[in-house]
């Protein structure tokens, strides 16, 4: 079992007004990484700001540096240099434990390999975040029923995760990384392991529950199906971020 699972933790998309705080903000963000006697740049000055509201999908080749990038927005890597900023908190300036309670209060992932327990049912493992913040027992059920019953399983509630279609299993963990009603939602290749009419139905299913739950989302993907829903396209290139689409 991943430490990294155990740790994380209707609003239209597009620009606020003037003077607004940005949910995300990345200001030359840098990422290096030594193997051997050789340097890789992850990522390299990458500059990004995401609105409250705002649907962004990342694509990119696979090595492009897409995962790398929402590590470091999500808090769960630091940068080797640059800001980042979620609600004009500096990122780079707070402690382990402050991470570690913005993880698990104010961001949701979502992994491509699901990430689910397979010993829990499906509303163990949506329940899962709002237990590591003592959530009272009455409260949680009635979140989870209403996040199960939001993806479209709420008759699979006690259903394992080998009971459940891959479809299933990523709608599990769409719930789960919504549990606390978390402000930003980051999602790593989110149908990678999908067939692309089940792929299209998450793309979709995401972008229906970050209107419902106004959150700000970024989706790092392949999927064009996700490119086609997203508010805002842009690309990383080698570590770089290209002119948005």
């Amino acid at each position: 079992m991943s430490g990294g699972l155990f740790e994380l933790g209707v609003v239209p998309g597009g620009n606020l007004a003037p003077g607004r705080v940005a949910t995300i903000e990345a200001h030359e963000i840098g990422r290096d990484y030594r193997t051997g006697d050789n340097v890789v740049h992850a990522l390299a000055g990458v500059d990004l700001r995401v609105e409250p509201g705002e649907l962004v999908a990342v694509r990119g080749r696979s090595g492009s540096g897409k995962t790398t990038l929402l590590n470091v927005l999500g808090g769960l890597d630091r940068p080797t240099g640059g800001r980042v900023t979620i609600e004009g908190r500096d990122l780079t300036t707070l402690s382990i434990r402050d991470l570690l309670d913005l993880r698990r209060r104010t961001i949701g992932f979502v992994f491509q390999g699901f990430g689910l327990l397979p010993i829990l049912s499906a509303a163990e493992n949506v329940e899962i975040p709002l237990r590591l913040v003592s959530t009272a027992p009455a409260v949680r059920i009635e979140r989870v029923r209403e996040l199960l019953d939001v993806v479209g399983l709420g008759g699979r509630a006690s259903n394992r995760p080998a009971e459940l279609s891959g479809g299933e299993q990523q709608r599990v963990a769409i719930a789960r990384a919504l549990a606390n009603r978390p402000r930003i939602l980051l999602a790593d290749e989110p149908t990678g392991q999908l067939d692309s009419e089940t792929g299209h139905v998450i793309m979709l299913l995401i972008r229906r529950v970050v209107r419902a739950e106004g959150v700000t989302a970024i989706v790092a993907t392949h999927d064009p199906a996700m490119l086609d829903v997203a508010d805002r396209v842009v690309e990383l290139h080698d570590g770089r971020l290209m002119t948005p689409t």
